[in-house]
């Protein structure tokens, strides 16, 4: 049976189908906003994996180039790993579902997204996970949404729903928000330095219309009426929770008074370790439901201790910040380096300059794009004291990076200003807790130790939330186990003037529009404080970019001079890099990057290149090469790539027998430009510059 929903959303229509499409998935739906489509479907093993402590949930999310009517670049012509955008749009999916899987469900299910038709104009991600609530919601997988996605943006005094490709690029906002009818779950986005009060009302208005995407979900959910299955929990012995709650609950509230994380988590370790060894073999086939007990005492303890007592794991209060630390510099061949270290999380800020070569070329289904900025985010194993094999850089690193970058966005100056291409690295030294916030800061730092003339400093927060009954504590900056252990994890990132990143998980419903204007009054008072520690490391951008960074010059060339520049075959441009050691750059509109650590080269590349693409002067005194002998004279390039005749005439004042008797083949000769003829030939003359040198002697006698 095939369903079909539709509603206006934003002037466009968004259609949801189910029952024409991948049948024989658990559930599958298409979603259709404009001419985006995607198709989305949920499978389910039957079997429950009795081996681990984690609901294995997987997200993929591809972009079918077919979609945008185009064929994939590189060899294989077939789409490969995935890209950066659809990595992070299988996040976007992926965060506000997971939570609203129930406690014990451990059946493997994956959730697959295909964008299959696409307009360039709308995003497929929100399409997304519109999607993968609705056939989860009518499949027979226990979930507990629909939720529903949308995106905001704001232009003027005006919000924009869903905004359009064309009209992000004049928002001063881009806010993703995913939510059930009466809570936000997710948030993530980017702004120009918007206030707090701002950001509340983008919330609020976004989520009017996951309502309705809502409503139009349970629509189609009627008349599906899917029956869920049951949630098996596996069977224990009747006194195994209550044994292990007396074996472990005193040893694990000593333990969570350790503040320092590596020996509160190494007792933790030893208390599970005795417990199973206690336990015995009898109760070895349930050791993995013993663990999850365990996890769920130490939970049950550090929340209480916070709320009750307003005492976190390091003994800080709700709104400490720990210990902060900037220093710049620290590398002394790199362009630019900051260590910015806040308690055990540590980053190391590191900013690179390119010239236009570096940019990154970016392939997507709305076209080629090519970045002049980018923000890559390392996170090794030991920074955590943990041996991993090294494998590139996974979901998260990817994550955190991207909402970094767009952190530092705002305050970079304009391409036209500034003509490099910028890349910052951060490597996570240290971990316990908000790294990518860490990364904002040593980012930075490490872009006024540049030169880079950034507008201001940049910082972030992460902020924490324990919601016990009616009880609730916001904890700021929190550490790795409170994020873990709690129920919210908010980072802000921006500067004196306003928000410039932002991204929340929720793990409970029911997160009050109150309770997220109070965490965000906090953040904004944290980053503050953090804005004045980096301050006092270095206020403003270096006066020069360091010695080791290339010199960029920036000209516009004329058009119809491009050639020229390049000349046959590259002949020319090869020829000026060969003679100062540039890197030279021109794009179509004649747009020249020239860049070298010698300034004094760049200098002079551009002086050849100005002589290129200058238009011969008739009356104007050039030095010329001569490059070749004829009988009747000899041809000279006065110009470069520009030769014109000095006739045997007028080689010399007196009269000349033979063109050698005068100058031969590599010689100099100062000539002047006499005349340029009907078919474009230069007519040269020595015998003008001569006389000129006379009558310029003359008239010096005459003063003296």
């Amino acid at each position: 049976m095939v369903i079909k929903k539709e509603k206006e959303i934003g002037g466009r229509t968004l259609s949801l189908e189910i029952g024409r499409m991948a049948r024989q998935a658990n559930g599958a739906a298409v979603v259709q906003y404009g001419e985006t489509m995607v198709l989305v479907a949920a499978v389910c093993k039957d079997e429950i994996r009795e081996d681990i402590d984690f609901f294995p949930l997987s997200v993929e999310y591809q972009e079918r180039t077919y979609a945008a009517g185009k064929i994939p670049g590189g060899f294989f012509k077939r789409e490969g790993r995935p890209s950066e955008k659809e990595i992070l749009s299988a996040r976007l999916i992926d965060r506000p579902i997971r939570p609203l899987f129930p406690e014990g469900f451990k059946n493997d299910t994956q959730i697959s997204v295909f964008v299959i038709s696409s307009d360039q104009e709308n995003d497929a991600d929100v399409l997304g996970a519109i999607g993968a609530s609705l056939e989860l919601s009518i499949s027979d997988i226990p979930f507990e949404g629909p939720i529903a996605s949308v995106r905001v943006g704001k232009i003027g005094d005006e919000f924009i729903i869903n905004p359009t490709f064309s009209q992000l690029e004049e928002s001063e906002l881009e806010l993703v928000i995913a939510g059930s009818e009466d809570s936000i779950l997710m948030v993530e986005g980017e702004a120009s330095e918007i206030g707090e009060e701002v950001m509340l009302e983008a919330l609020k208005f976004g989520h009017q219309y996951i309502k309705e995407i809502i409503a139009l979900q349970k629509e189609v959910i009627a008349e599906v009426a899917p029956t869920k299955r049951e949630v098996v929990l596996p069977e224990l012995p009747e006194d195994l929770p209550a044994r292990v709650d007396e074996l472990v609950r005193d040893k694990i509230r000593e333990a969570i008074q350790i503040q320092e994380k590596q020996e509160r988590r190494a007792r933790l370790k030893e208390i599970q370790e005795a417990l199973l060894e206690e336990l015995g073999e009898e109760y070895e086939p349930y050791h993995a439901s013993v663990k999850e007990m365990f996890h769920d005492i130490e939970k049950e303890l550090v929340r209480e201790m916070i709320v009750k007592e307003n005492r976190r794991l390091d003994g800080r209060g709700m709104d400490d910040i720990r210990p902060i630390t900037c220093e710049i510099g620290v590398l002394p061949r790199a362009h630019g380096s900051a260590l910015f270290t806040r308690g055990q999380t540590q980053s190391l800020g590191v900013t690179t300059l390119g010239t236009k070569i570096d940019e990154q070329i970016v392939e997507s289904l709305e076209g080629e794009t090519s970045k002049s900025y980018m923000l890559h985010y390392n996170f090794p194993p030991f920074s955590v004291g943990e041996v991993r094999p090294y494998r590139g850089p996974g979901r998260r690193e990817i994550g955190h990076g991207n909402l970094a970058e767009r952190a530092l966005k705002p305050v970079l100056p304009s391409e036209d200003s500034f003509p490099y291409t910028i890349r910052i690295v951060s490597d996570i030294l240290e971990s316990n807790g908000s790294s990518s916030m860490a990364t904002v800061c040593s980012g930075s730092l490490s872009l006024m130790d540049a030169g880079v003339p950034v507008k201001c400093h940049v910082a972030g927060i992460a902020m924490g939330l324990i919601k016990e009954g009616e009880e609730v504590r916001i904890l700021t900056d929190i550490l790795g186990d409170e994020d873990h252990l709690g129920d919210m994890d908010f980072k802000v990132a921006g500067t004196r003037e306003g928000i410039t990143a932002f991204q929340m998980d929720i793990k409970i419903k029911g997160l009050s529009f109150e309770i997220m204007a109070e965490a965000l009054e906090r953040a904004k008072k944290a980053r503050m404080k953090i804005l004045d520690i980096m301050e006092q490391t270095i206020d403003r951008p270096r006066d020069d970019i360091s010695p080791y960074a290339p010199r960029i010059i920036s000209l516009m060339i004329p058009t119809d001079k491009i050639g020229e520049v390049i000349g046959p075959s590259g002949k020319v441009i090869r020829g000026i890099i060969e003679q100062t050691g540039v890197k030279i750059d021109i794009d179509d509109s004649g747009h020249t990057i020239i860049a070298s650590p010698d300034m004094e080269m760049a200098n002079k590349a551009r002086q050849m290149i100005e002589e290129i693409i200058q238009e011969p002067e008739v009356g104007k005194v050039y030095e010329a090469t001569v490059k070749k002998i004829m009988n009747f004279g000899a041809f000279a390039e006065f110009m470069p790539g520009k030769e014109g005749l000095i006739h045997i005439s007028e080689l010399d004042l007196r009269r000349v027998a033979q063109v050698t008797d005068v100058v031969k083949v590599g010689d100099k000769i100062h000539v002047v430009l006499k005349e340029i003829d009907k078919d474009n030939r230069y007519n040269l003359s020595h015998k003008e510059y001569l006389r000129r040198r006379s009558r310029e002697k003359q008239r010096h006698e005459k003063k003296d």
